[in-house]
């Protein structure tokens, strides 16, 4: 009876093991993506190279709260994204995955969304933001704290159908939301100044890639 019981709960703990060192992409299957693949949003009065970096595959993207907007005339804050192309989608299970480092001082800033078709309202499903040394889900919800200064690996799940969004910091599951409806969607990363901006954002990643699940 003892060892039946012994057995028990040693399959109960490599169970919950297997659960826990489950990773994110698990069942997705990576997409190819190219420099093509990569376009660079940025203050239109201003070459990229003024405000975008590739050194070694670190993509450093930068702004000041007194840039230009991304197009002559916008009303939107100045950014520094990537705008992944090639890849937008309306339905099935997508994943963003990334590296990010966020330099002490930057706040006030989405650092990465998911952006539906141009011209809806609201414009996301997914905005993450970095406010005061925490990553956030737009303004309000925590995701990550005390991100300053270190690597971290994010990845987004977004799920059309289900109409249903997860964000893993370092393959931890951080964030469950709801979407906002059918839409053509894509992915950015970089820097968009929101609320409270400081002078200056900065935001550095690598190791981007896009999964999708059939």
């Amino acid at each position: 009876m003892g060892s039946s019981v012994v057995w028990v709960i040693l399959a109960l703990l490599a169970t919950i093991s297997v659960f826990c060192s489950a990773d994110p992409t698990d069942g997705f299957t990576s997409v190819p993506l190219r420099d093509s693949n990569f376009m660079i949003q940025h203050p239109y009065n201003m070459p990229p190279s003024d405000r975008y970096s590739d050194v070694d595959g670190v993509h450093k993207m930068w702004v000041y709260s007194t840039d230009k907007p991304y197009k002559d005339g916008s009303p939107t804050g100045p950014r520094t994204e990537i705008r992944i192309t090639g890849y937008d989608y309306s339905s099935g299970v997508w994943q963003f995955e990334g590296y990010v480092y966020v330099p002490s001082g930057t706040t006030g800033v989405s650092i990465m969304q998911i952006h539906r078709a141009d011209g809806e309202k609201p414009a996301t499903d997914l905005m993450l933001r970095v406010y005061d040394g925490e990553l956030r889900f737009y303004s309000w919800r925590v995701v990550e704290k005390d991100i300053y200064d270190r690597w971290m690996r994010v990845n987004v799940v977004h799920d059309v159908g289900a109409n249903r969004l997860w964000v893993y910091v370092n393959g931890v599951l951080k964030l469950e939301a709801q979407g906002r409806g059918v839409s053509k969607f894509y992915f950015k990363c970089g820097v968009y100044e929101q609320s409270d901006a400081s002078k200056y954002m900065e935001s550095r990643w690598r190791g981007i890639k896009v999964y999708r699940r059939d």
